[in-house]
């Protein structure tokens, strides 16, 4: 019994040794090129082509859509910075119109009344009186900058008013817009003499002109220079209106200001230098009239 036992272990291990040697030659000479897939194989295949292909896809996508959000996001950014770029860009033009704008207002101001002797202080409006539909404006210049009461106050367009009331840095203008506002005015064609006052509907009224001066619509009406307040020659308006009633000495003139008070935004403050010579006149003259009344 021991013998047979021994002889068939003997079996299987040559068997074993045959099988490994027939393995090994196998694998050492097989074409992996070329290899040929098992039924089975074919069937996992196919299984799992389809679920790798849903995969691959689904991660492309997400890939593409990471992508796509990441250079949205990008872009986003980039446009704002240049929406704010641009944004800056349009308030600099606004600026550089608008100093354009000054500049050509202020060149036509200073332009104005070259041959006057008066000493000319640019100011700005900084105020109006809105309860009296702009009839009394604010300037920023005041006494420190050589101002003075009465001084009379034009653009490059006319005639605004003149100070009436004055502080150290501010000064208040009562415009021909006012009614307690006179100026002694002419026609210029006619050379006709009247009184223009202030109206409330941002109009003039010239009063006191002869009926028989023949004032036709369009005519311009100048300061006269009389009264000692307003220099000669200054534009106020021109006829818009004329009344003749039937009976009477005079004619009603409405004028329309050749300034535009709603748009005005600098003036001119024309300030009388101060003459000496005839302030000695007029000390002689009231040392003399004193003399004849003791």
């Amino acid at each position: 019994m021991r013998i047979g036992e021994g002889e068939g272990q003997k079996t299987k291990i040559i068997l074993n040794v045959l099988v490994c040697a027939v393995a090994l030659y196998g694998v050492s000479t097989k074409d992996f090129t070329q290899q040929r897939t098992s039924m089975f194989e074919n069937l996992m295949i196919d299984f799992f082509a389809p679920i790798q292909k849903s995969v691959t896809y689904i991660q492309g996508s997400f890939t593409s859509v990471f992508d796509d959000y990441i250079a949205n996001v990008n872009a986003s950014k980039d446009n704002e910075k240049l929406k704010m770029r641009i944004s800056d860009l349009g308030s600099q033009i606004f600026s550089f119109r608008e100093m354009e704008l000054e500049n050509k207002r202020l060149k036509k101001l200073l332009d104005f009344g070259e041959e006057l002797p008066y000493k000319k202080v640019l100011a700005q409006v900084v105020a109006r009186d809105a309860s009296s539909d702009f009839r009394v404006l604010r300037i920023n210049k005041g006494l420190v900058d050589g101002l003075k009461l009465q001084a009379t106050v034009v653009t490059g367009e006319g005639l605004v008013g003149f100070i009436y009331r004055l502080t150290d840095h501010f000064a208040d203008v009562l415009t021909i817009l006012d009614p307690n506002n006179r100026v002694d005015a002419l026609v210029k064609r006619v050379r006709a003499h009247g009184i223009v006052e202030g109206d409330s509907d941002r109009q003039c009224l010239m009063k006191y002109v002869k009926r028989t001066d023949p004032i036709i619509l369009n005519d311009r009406i100048l300061t006269s220079g009389l009264g000692n307040l307003y220099p000669k020659g200054i534009l106020i308006g021109k006829v818009s209106r004329i009344e003749r009633e039937s009976y009477g000495m005079t004619q009603d003139i409405t004028i329309l200001p050749s300034v535009n008070f709603g748009k005005l935004e600098e003036v001119i403050v024309l300030v009388a230098e101060s003459n000496k010579k005839k302030d000695l006149e007029w000390d002689a003259l009231d040392s003399n009239t004193e003399g004849k009344v003791k």
